[in-house]
């Protein structure tokens, strides 16, 4: 199925191989995102970092068969915003797109603000200096067009497996020379701190390195591939990231060296996995560890979350839901460009800002979950409205049963977000019915293009 199909030209140049589109899942998602976030999640699952992420990837896969079933439907950008849109109804995709803006717009600042302070450790310049330089490299790299983002992909991700392998190996030495703590299940389930309130906390925190595989429906208009091959690379990247993510954790997870205090303090600074990385192997595989999350956050995993947002305001624009210069084609690049530059200034204003608040990145990674989380209610919903209630379909579990489970995982981890990401979050939502209501009563009621009266309504 082609745009032109739901009244749309192409305007995207279509150059993505089903290659091209698992590697950038793999890359948004970062093969080594734990690395960043290990303390936290070892803090708040009880040291059971690897069954937080098997149990995490196992809540994620019910959200990315469901993007399968709907990218089928519907292939063309947009993501939820399309799916929820034209699955259900235009208002309801108006405010799912709005709700998982507060994701797509904000992750780009909080990649480049985790990169920048974590250059700013290793070479002392100033953490908003990191931040242009971040911003102005992947900004560059997105405007000369999706093939110049494709083969950068290829690059940084050969890169960071390089340096996970040599964790991993480094790591296995350790273990096998008797450098170890605890029990080797003890990663996987540790009878003195288990619970599943526990694990379920700590999986709301590890989702957020699972978050990326949707940006994959992003680029359904530059895949040169069927629209089923899409569901299958964002299937496929997330088997694949959450694989390499639990075996990370489960050996850096036996290398901690004070469980006990971790458990009991947190992680602070989050140098968790780098001590765990120093026990290993010394200070250069710390170095190497902490040097190579700073460029994956910062440059890999923001230059392709980058390119999401910036498809998502083009896909929001061109429908008028957002300002029509936002729907804005290269002639040369095809790429969105000026979606592309907001995205950039944006991110830019939002790093600096967020630089000079204690709580951050913290605040950032809450708001971000809690963005994602809320839209992929909407996505489930989709589902069953389009495929079982307007076309009758009896395929049960694909199309009820999946969406179901996942809706109830994702109220689960939305209900127990942080108090301030609720606020927040609902503040955002309370706008975007605000503007909704502002779109009614100038009577530029939200359509999609190809729909019949009664569906718009």
């Amino acid at each position: 199925m082609s745009v032109e199909q739901f009244g749309y030209r192409q305007e995207l140049s279509r150059s993505l191989s089903f290659t091209d589109l698992l590697i950038y899942g793999l890359i948004f998602m970062v093969p080594i995102a734990p690395f960043g976030i290990f303390g936290s999640v070892y803090n708040g699952s009880g040291g059971m970092v690897a069954l937080a992420y098997v149990v995490g990837m196992i809540a994620m896969m019910f959200t990315a068969l469901s993007y399968a079933q709907m990218v089928k439907a519907f292939p063309m950008a947009g993501s939820v915003y399309s799916y929820a849109g034209r699955g259900i109804a235009p208002p309801v995709g108006f405010l799912a797109g709005w709700v998982i803006l507060l994701d797509y717009v904000l992750v780009p600042g909080l990649l480049y603000l985790v990169a920048s302070v974590a250059m700013n450790s290793l070479v002392p310049l100033p953490v908003w200096l990191w931040l242009i330089i971040f911003v102005v490299l992947n900004t560059v790299v997105n405007y000369l067009g999706i093939k110049m983002t494709a083969r950068v992909n290829r690059v940084m991700l050969i890169a960071e497996l390089i340096v996970l392998v040599v964790f991993l190996v480094v790591g296995l030495v350790a273990l096998a020379s008797g450098k170890g703590h605890g029990s080797i299940v003890s990663p996987l389930y540790n009878s003195a701190t288990f619970s599943w309130s526990v694990v379920f906390g700590a999986v709301s925190i590890a989702v957020l390195s699972f978050l990326g595989f949707d940006g994959i429906s992003m680029l359904a208009e530059e895949s040169r591939e069927e629209a089923r091959q899409i569901g299958r690379a964002m299937v496929g990247a997330l088997l694949l990231a959450g694989t390499l993510f639990v075996v990370q954790t489960w050996v850096a997870s036996l290398l901690v060296p004070d469980p006990f205090a971790l458990i009991s303090n947190g992680d602070p600074d989050g140098t968790a996995f780098y001590d765990a990385a120093r026990a290993a192997g010394g200070g250069w595989l710390a170095g190497l560890t902490a040097l190579a999350t700073a460029i994956a956050w910062g440059f890999a995993n923001s230059l392709v979350a980058q390119a999401a947002t910036s498809r998502l305001l083009y896909a929001m624009a061109r429908d008028g839901q957002m300002p029509r210069f936002l729907a804005r084609i290269n002639d040369k690049h095809k790429v969105p460009a000026n979606a592309t530059l907001l995205v950039a200034g944006l991110s830019l204003v939002l790093g600096v800002y967020m630089a000079n608040r204690d709580d951050g990145i913290s605040l950032l990674s809450t708001l971000v979950n809690f963005g994602a989380m809320t839209a992929f209610l909407a996505l489930h919903v989709a589902v069953v409205v389009h495929y079982v209630v307007r076309r009758g379909s009896r395929d049960w579990l694909r199309h009820l049963v999946v969406p179901v489970i996942g809706f109830l995982i994702l109220l689960y981890v939305v209900i127990n977000a942080k108090v301030a990401a609720q606020v927040l979050g609902f503040a955002w939502l309370g706008v975007g019915v605000l503007v909704l209501i502002v779109f009614y009563l100038t009577g530029r009621r939200p359509a999609l293009s190809g729909l019949s009266t009664r569906e718009t309504e």
